[in-house]
């Protein structure tokens, strides 16, 4: 069986659906290094669920008639959302938010469809009548196409 983005997303999605996971992404190199990122609708990835993908693959593709790399992994904290379903379960939590021209934004996902996400964020600005800059809470809808990136906001206490 050919070794494909195609094929082995076939393959996987009603695993993934069983596990109450969804596919985020599928890279397979020149080389057959496949990477299978994936995500839980609740909670976080554990190891048990990469295993489980992985042997799912390895009883369907086999490494005698194609050579290949497995590897099985968690979306990330680090990496860029790449489908809805990683917006979905974002809303209510804070993301970093890398607008096209370098602006970048610390904000709550508030909702997100494919054509924009909307953002709450309080910023310290001049408030008209007033000395100090103050806090002021804003709500903005964000366009897709004005945004390079988002990832989860992690916060070090």
């Amino acid at each position: 069986m050919d070794m494909n983005k195609n094929t082995i997303t076939e393959a996987v999605l009603p695993l993934l659906a069983e596990m109450d996971c969804f596919l985020v992404d599928v890279t397979v190199s020149t080389g057959n290094d496949i990477e299978i990122a994936i995500e839980k609708r609740e909670g976080t990835v554990q190891m048990e669920d990469c295993v489980r993908v992985d042997q799912f693959i390895h009883e369907r593709f086999s490494q005698d008639e194609e050579d290949y790399a497995l590897t099985v992994t968690s979306a990330g904290l680090d990496r860029p959302f790449k489908v809805m379903e990683q917006f979905t379960k974002a809303i209510g939590s804070k993301v970093t938010v890398s607008l096209k021209g370098g602006k970048r934004l610390v904000a709550t996902l508030l909702e997100a469809s494919e054509d924009a996400v909307k953002v709450g964020y309080s910023a310290r600005e001049a408030v008209e009548g007033k000395k100090k800059k103050e806090l002021v809470a804003h709500e903005d809808v964000l366009p897709m196409a004005d945004i390079t990136s988002v990832v989860p906001y992690i916060e070090f206490e």
